[in-house]
């Protein structure tokens, strides 16, 4: 036995030694290394149900579901909203290169993205192989685990039009969403920038005052409290934007104190939500109140209106 974790501690000692000569760089090394060719993704149609609340010859507005990511992008080619419009529209598969895909992090104004259109299939609807090809016909988008209405154009004049009115913020947006305490006061505006958080690339960040150290953008939210839950422990919030930056309102709803149930990258954690829960339910209901909140598992966020 002895013989065995001498032998075995020797490997371990033998590949860390290697690991570090690996990482020792010094001035006046020169490096060669192999970067591969950048593959083609391919974005198929797939049967997916589809929940359609409205569509005529010109759009689609579809009920998202929780969980569903919009577009394809490295890590997610299958099963998104994208894939589930070609087939639902009898479009052909999408191919782009991975560096023209948007990840579902990527930090860009939702409001503000242009699509130009070709020929294709379902009324129109854009399916070019570039940029705009990613993700046909959508004019705005919603965090994969954000439910709610979206819309999809199906032509380019439609598409034109839409991108119009998110930039003019003409479109009506309502969002309702469950936060970890109740914001004070109970209703108001934040105007407050939002850029990408330097500590955290996957989270945004609100800043108040100065941003030099980030890129921040004008973002505003208008909010108020529909009913105080759970003895004011959550409330049900209206959400009115203003603007449409990634993560708006996670990271607004962060900076009033009150981060969304479920919302573990903006601070709305399991363990946060129970320390405000349990103080204010009987004793008898926690274990029920435990199984609850442990099966949280998006940011309670969903897009009720959109006109």
């Amino acid at each position: 036995m002895e013989s065995v974790e001498l032998a075995f501690n020797q490997v371990l000692k033998r590949d860390l030694f290697m690991s570090m000569a690996v990482l020792l760089i010094r001035a006046g090394d020169e490096i060669k290394c192999t970067i591969a060719e950048l593959q083609q993704l391919r974005a198929v149609p797939e049967n997916i149900p589809l929940d359609i609340v409205f569509e005529d010859e010109h759009l689609l507005v579809i009920n998202k579901p929780a969980h569903m990511v919009v577009h394809p992008a490295p890590g997610n080619t299958s099963g998104t909203l994208v894939n589930g419009i070609l087939h639902h529209c009898n479009l052909p598969n999408v191919e782009y290169s991975k560096e023209e895909a948007l990840s579902d992090t990527e930090d860009f104004d939702d409001e503000l993205n242009g699509f130009s259109s070709k020929a294709s299939s379902c009324e129109g609807l854009d399916s070019r192989l570039s940029m705009p090809s990613i993700r046909p016909g959508i004019v705005h988008r919603l965090d994969k685990g954000t439910s709610g209405l979206l819309v999809v154009a199906k032509d380019e004049h439609s598409h034109k039009k839409l991108s119009e009115q998110f930039k003019l913020r003409t479109i009506k947006r309502v969002y309702v969403s469950l936060t970890a305490g109740v914001p004070t006061p109970v209703s108001g505006r934040v105007e407050v920038p939002v850029g990408r958080d330097p500590n955290n690339r996957l989270r945004m960040t609100a800043v108040a005052g100065a941003v030099n150290s980030i890129k921040a953008r004008h973002a505003a939210s208008r909010y108020k409290v529909i009913e105080i839950l759970a003895g004011g422990s959550c409330a049900l919030v209206e959400w009115k934007l203003e603007t449409g930056r990634t993560h708006q309102i996670r990271a607004h709803a962060k900076y009033l104190g009150v981060p969304l149930l479920g919302d573990e990258v903006y601070g709305g954690t399991k363990s946060m939500v129970l320390s405000l829960l349990r103080p204010r339910t009987a004793p008898s209901l926690h274990g029920e109140m435990v199984k609850v909140v442990s099966e949280l598992d998006r940011p309670c966020l969903h897009a009720l209106t959109l006109g």
